[in-house]
Parts: structure tokens; C-alpha cells; sequence
């Protein structure tokens, strides 16, 4: 799963709004849009012919509400998830996304830090659910409740807030994956190993850098650039 892109449909009748979540989702480099739809009607429609990962989804659309499209993707059992983007605050919208399963509610107007973050999240979700047949009480409360069950999961007693642009919940999956680690990997092979993007490696293994936990080591190829490897500083 976490070699494949997670396949996207955005729902949103505003093109520059869909334009802009469609670039910010490819910058992530695990994320492939596979269809766009202005309306209810037409995101019904592509529904019938393709099946994506997840669905960006606004309510307030022009021919209908979109808890419709989320209580059509449920009652046909389709494996999709759903992420609201909309300007709908008020709580009937919010607990009824709840109740009909979405993974995530984001209310315009949107803080691009907060879209990327909740994608990452999720990718990261993904990930651990495919690596593990099973799952133990304090995994399944992670993924129930990331934010408070990550407060609790740091390093050190970790309890001061972290910089932006890094994530409690993917903190912590990088510092566990370093722990399967034997021989120092530079951010590409530690990507594919993690099942992120580069990018968001990179600012992981470099935040675990500036506070001591995982040292780098310069090595020197043949030919191009020098390479950074990293590996967790043993106590």
C-alpha cells in the first residue's frame, strides 16, 4: 500500500479552490488526483466508474448537500474515505460527518499548513493499517485519536510544542521506524522504507537532527553531491 499513490477525487464546485487542494495534495508526493467533480450529480457519477482511496469533499454544493455524496459512498460500501473541506461550522453538519465516518472535517477558509497536515496524517494511517493484521489497544486509540494519543507517545516526555510543520503522530511513526533501522539510510531509502515523501523525511529526520536524537554522517560519492545519512544516536 504505501508504495502505491492514494487515488483522490475532489469535490468542490470552486475550480481555484479544487486547483489549489490538487497542487498542495501532488507537492506530497503520495497523493494522485484521478477525477474532479463541480457538482453532487457528477461526483455520483464518476462514482459508478471509479472507486478513489479518498474524497475531498465540500457541502455546500450547487445541485445538492454534500452529506449526500458521503451517505451514498457508506450506503453503497464503497472502500473510500472522505475528508470535508467546507465552509459549513454549524454542528448538525460536523456530527453528522462524524457519525457517517469522515475522516477529517477542515473549515474554510482553509490554513494550507492544516490541509497538508491532515493529508500526512492520513497517509500515515494508511500505512500503519496496511503493514499490521493486527492492532494492540493504545495503536487503535492513535488512530481513534491522533493528536491526544500522540501527546502522550513522545520522546523524553516530549510535552513542549513542536515546530512547524512537524506532526506529533508522523514524529512518532519516523522515531519507531529508526528503531527497525541497522546501518544509516539517507532520506530517499528512508522514504521508501517509511512510505512517505522525501520532503516530509527530510524535515523529520532533520527536526530529530536539531534535538540530538538521530545524527548525520557526510558521505562522499564518486561523482555528485555529498550524501546525508542518518541514523539514531544509540544512548
Amino acid at each position: 500500500m504505501s508504495d502505491e499513490a492514494i487515488t483522490v477525487m475532489i469535490v468542490e464546485d470552486d475550480p481555484v479552490a479544487a486547483k489549489i487542494y490538487e497542487q498542495f495534495a501532488a507537492k506530497l508526493g503520495s497523493f494522485r488526483m484521478i477525477a474532479t467533480a463541480a457538482t453532487g450529480g457528477q461526483a455520483l457519477g464518476l462514482l459508478q466508474v471509479v472507486t478513489p482511496q479518498l474524497i475531498l469533499l465540500d457541502v455546500f454544493l450547487p445541485d445538492m448537500n454534500g452529506m449526500d455524496v458521503l451517505r451514498h459512498v457508506r450506503q453503497h460500501g464503497l472502500k473510500t474515505d472522505v475528508i470535508l473541506i467546507t465552509a459549513a461550522n454549524d454542528t448538525d453538519t460536523v456530527s453528522e460527518a462524524i457519525r457517517g465516518g469522515a475522516y477529517g472535517y477542515i473549515i474554510k477558509p482553509i490554513l494550507l499548513d492544516k490541509f497538508t497536515a491532515t493529508l500526512e496524517q492520513y497517509a500515515q494511517t494508511r500505512v500503519q493499517l496496511g503493514q499490521r493484521q493486527t492492532m494492540e489497544q493504545h495503536e487503535v486509540d492513535r488512530l481513534f485519536r491522533p493528536a491526544a494519543a500522540a501527546g502522550s507517545g513522545g520522546s523524553g516526555g516530549e510535552q513542549t510544542a513542536l515546530p512547524k510543520g512537524i506532526d506529533k503522530l508522523t514524529l512518532k511513526l519516523v522515531r519507531d521506524k529508526l528503531r527497525t533501522l541497522d546501518e544509516p539510510n539517507g532520506a530517499d531509502e528512508f522514504a521508501a522504507v517509511a512510505g512517505m515523501s522525501h520532503s516530509t523525511v527530510r524535515r523529520y529526520l532533520e527536526y530529530l537532527v536539531s534535538v540530538g536524537e538521530v545524527q548525520v554522517d557526510i558521505v562522499y560519492g564518486t561523482v555528485g553531491r555529498p550524501e546525508r545519512k542518518y541514523s539514531r544516536r544509540l544512548p
